[in-house]
């Protein structure tokens, strides 16, 4: 089968289309014929050989797929050859074939294609994991959503609008991305460029409430911004670390106002666990993608043999929602 190989670790001149065997699926899996998957920032830390897959994973790039079941492992139940689906992988989505854990399975809804299917696991199961699941947020609450444009943050906004339609959203984006933000539906946009301590700007908007629940993949650079903008009980949520890992916490002020601090990742969790956050991510907002109130926003899709040019346009940053790798026709 065809899939994307690196040839070491490095910059995109790494990668390159070969040819490989095509994988078997063990009990409790299932091959898909992969049509669509897209590019994550995760996948461009591994290229570079910092962020290795979790072992008995592929090594090839891709965590999400979307595309036809092919075969099914032994034990396998509630699934059939032909089935649609997306499915969360350890690896080896950038290939023609990839194996997954049956329980990571969700149907693809009739009115959703291959490409928009291919958006939704890695960046909308991680913002509803960590909005909801663990954040905690409520309608009527406010959240501050870092990383305008990207595919997290899209996502972030999209499922408050369909979930917690009264919540208040504040996200941060580069000048460039802030109108596009604006009209998926934020409240508040902050050019971070201009305004790298955002609390103030946080605490004029809540009349110095502070915030509910913040939702970071930025780091040690913004603790201090945004320990100061979460108000009583909030919970900060850190998915990421782009800006270094070690910062000066102020504890006594955590303390005082009760405030928490959660670290969290969605590709080393347990088998068991992942497949727990597919099933509730298909009950509460897959019905949201059904129905068309949720359509994935795509900046633009790639076929397979030009995943250079599309790591390139992550790396600029410069997209605004998903990047998508065409695999199938």
């Amino acid at each position: 089968m065809k899939a994307v190989l690196m040839e070491g670790f490095g910059g995109v001149e790494v990668l390159k289309v070969g040819e490989v065997d095509k994988p078997a699926p063990k009990e409790n899996e299932v091959l898909i014929k992969v049509h669509a998957t897209s590019i994550n920032r995760p996948d461009l830390v591994q290229r570079e050989g910092k962020y290795p897959p979790p072992p008995g994973d592929s090594e090839i790039l891709g965590l999400e797929v979307a595309g036809v079941v092919e075969a099914l492992g032994a034990g396998v139940s509630g699934w059939k050859v032909g089935d649609r689906v997306v499915s969360l992988v350890g690896g080896g989505g950038y290939a023609e074939y990839a194996v997954a854990y049956a329980n990571h399975l969700m149907p693809i809804p009739d009115t959703v294609s291959f490409e928009e299917a291919a958006c939704i696991c890695e960046s909308y199961i991680t913002a509803f994991l960590n909005v909801f699941m663990i954040g905690g947020l409520e309608d009527g609450q406010t959240a501050i959503l870092h990383g305008g444009g990207g595919g997290v943050n899209t996502a972030a906004v999209q499922l408050c609008k369909a979930l917690v339609p009264n919540a208040k959203l504040i996200v941060t984006a580069s000048p460039e991305k802030i109108e596009r933000v604006k009209e998926l539906g934020a409240d508040l946009v902050i050019n971070f460029r201009e305004t790298p301590d955002f609390s103030e700007a946080v605490k004029e908007f809540t009349n110095k409430k502070g915030v509910d629940v913040i939702l970071d993949h930025v780091g040690a650079k913004y603790l201090a911004p945004n320990m100061n903008s979460l108000g009583y009980k909030g919970r900060l949520v850190v998915i990421g670390v782009i800006s270094g890992i070690k910062a000066e916490l102020n504890l006594a002020l955590m303390m005082v106002k009760r405030q928490q601090i959660i670290g969290s990742v969605l590709r080393s969790r347990p088998v068991s666990e992942k497949g727990e956050i597919a099933a509730e991510f298909v009950r509460r907002a897959m019905p949201k993608f059904a129905d068309r109130t949720i359509v994935p926003i795509i900046e633009k899709v790639f076929p397979l043999d030009q995943v250079v040019e599309a790591h390139r346009m992550m790396e600029e940053d410069k997209h605004f929602g998903k990047i998508v790798l065409k695999i199938a026709q």
